[in-house]
């Protein structure tokens, strides 16, 4: 795939210059060895218990406020990290880092949906091993939408202009998580594309850096 850890290296920057602490993880992607269901989720899983290891070993991170990020198909994953401790399929069972907060930046927060209306082709159904009619169970443990409340506060920025990713499906996991009773911010973001939240200077990035501030820094 063309898109990987490097396109979040100026904002991981900027936010790092903003005082927050930055853990710009990498996982493996389609056409690497065993990505997807379920090493993809694993690396996620290892990737955030990593820090209470970096913490023992003298680093100074407070764990005890610690939110997952991420954009499009990494927004799901950071979505589905909130809730990695009730997916029985982990390598990492006993975890040391609870997820305190969560955003999704024009985030697939629904997989059946994205499988349904084909986004990115066959990207889905490659990600996850097949059809959620023939791997229901592995779609539940897998998509954000299956795994409300997510019972942490939630930010989901989307686009109306983006062309990747609907924003009816953030508009309907925005109601969806208000209905499971999680605490959620919704943003719709006038004309943005599917790729503003790359840039640091564009509004979703502000709106980004606000919501964090709020929940992490002056909390």
């Amino acid at each position: 795939m063309p898109y990987g850890q490097d396109q979040m290296e100026a904002v991981a920057q900027d936010l790092a210059l903003r005082g927050f602490a930055v853990w710009n993880m990498e996982y493996r992607r389609l056409g690497s060895l065993a990505a997807g269901w379920p090493g993809t989720f694993d690396d996620v899983n290892m990737g955030i218990e990593h820090l209470a290891h970096l913490v023992v070993n003298g680093v100074d991170l407070d764990l005890t406020r610690v939110a997952t990020v991420g954009h499009s198909a990494g927004g799901q994953l950071a979505l589905w990290a909130a809730a990695r401790q009730r997916v029985a399929r982990l390598k990492v069972t006993a975890s040391h880092v609870r997820i305190t907060a969560v955003a999704g930046l024009a985030a697939v927060t629904d997989l059946v949906s994205a499988y349904e209306n084909s986004l990115g082709g066959n990207a889905v159904s490659e990600f996850m091993g097949g059809a959620p009619a023939d791997l229901q169970a592995r779609y539940e443990s897998a998509s954000p939408r299956c795994l409300l409340p997510l019972g942490i506060p939630q930010l989901i920025l989307h686009g109306s202009a983006d062309d990747s990713v609907p924003i009816e499906m953030a508009r309907a996991y925005n109601q969806a998580a208000l209905d499971a009773g999680d605490c959620v911010e919704f943003i719709e973001l006038g004309d943005a594309g599917h790729m503003d939240y790359l840039d640091p200077c564009s509004e979703a990035h502000a709106a980004l850096c606000d919501w964090l501030f709020r929940l992490l820094l002056v909390s």
